[in-house]
């Protein structure tokens, strides 16, 4: 398909969605509709992007033949796939791509697969390892998982809004690759607040001591990403810690379905946990310091 071929709707335009948008938008896409949950969020983005506020993801679907979802959960996907619902995506199928970008289980996306082929239509994910930013910049790290038929079909889109653009396989792959990079990362993030907190408390200047970790074995993109925004209490959102939990949450779940226990994924996972229980999950990951430096938690 060629770039004026493309009617694009969007389903979640929250900070990823939002930014996801006006990429699209500065690259010549037509953006067709949108929908949000929040109506503020979606007012925001009609005003600032001349589009049009759907009033149900239905709405979008039936005048876009690409709608890309960017929803918090698994949870929030099945509403806006609900079978033998009016006021559902499934309602205006069958001409439709769905581009799937959330983190969601494998299960999930497998399940939503089938349904929007049994209505029609087309469905891929395209799991983001990466961030806002790269979002508003067309950076975006792109796993996608679904029919190569579906991938090649969106290629030129996504190419649009990556640096880097991968077809892991078949439905649900791609996702298990997205589970196990945050798993990681997360791991890291604890990792990194943890030594930082304990040189705070040894009574090392942390400057020097992120300078140390850099040139050895102690470095790590979060190193670079988190670091000084847990030694100032920066917790700007670019991922948040609710969202750390989650994904952490579905990693330990995969892990158990094939019978392996995963000590350090799950240490995170209830550090996170205990993060959201404080009231804190709406702030980045980077806010799991909070639990480790004296004087914080």
């Amino acid at each position: 398909m060629h770039k004026t071929e493309f009617r694009v709707g969007f389903v979640g335009i929250g900070r990823m969605g939002a930014n996801m948008a006006r990429r699209l938008h500065d690259h010549g896409y037509r953006l067709t509709k949108v929908f949000d949950t929040n109506p503020i969020a979606m007012t925001s983005l009609v005003e600032e992007l001349l589009v049009e506020a759907a009033t149900t993801p239905a709405d979008v679907a039936k005048h876009s033949n690409i709608v890309i979802t960017v929803v918090s959960d698994d949870q929030a996907m099945r509403d806006i796939y609900k079978p033998n619902s009016p006021d559902s995506l499934l309602a205006h199928a069958s001409h439709c791509l769905f581009i799937n970008c959330a983190t969601n289980t494998p299960a999930l996306h497998i399940e939503i697969e089938t349904l929007v082929e049994q209505h029609g239509g087309q469905s891929l994910e395209a799991c983001m390892a990466s961030s806002i930013t790269q979002a508003r910049e067309g950076t975006l790290y792109l796993m996608c998982g679904g029919k190569p038929e579906a991938f090649q079909r969106a290629e030129p889109l996504l190419q649009s809004m990556s640096i880097a653009l991968r077809h892991i396989g078949q439905a649900g792959e791609a996702a298990k690759v997205k589970a196990l990079v945050n798993m990681v990362m997360n791991i890291n993030t604890a990792g990194l607040a943890e030594g930082l907190g304990l040189g705070q408390a040894l009574g090392l200047d942390l400057a020097m001591l992120q300078e140390v970790f850099a040139q050895t074995g102690a470095a790590s993109r979060v190193l670079e990403t988190d670091g000084n925004d847990m030694v100032n209490r920066d917790h700007e959102c670019y991922f948040s810690a609710a969202h750390a939990a989650k994904d952490s949450g579905i990693a330990v779940d995969m892990g158990q379905e094939q019978g392996l226990t995963l000590p350090l994924a799950t240490a995170t996972l209830e550090q996170y946990r205990r993060l959201v229980q404080r009231g804190k999950g709406e702030l980045d990951k980077s806010a799991i310091a909070e639990l480790t430096f004296r004087g914080r938690g």
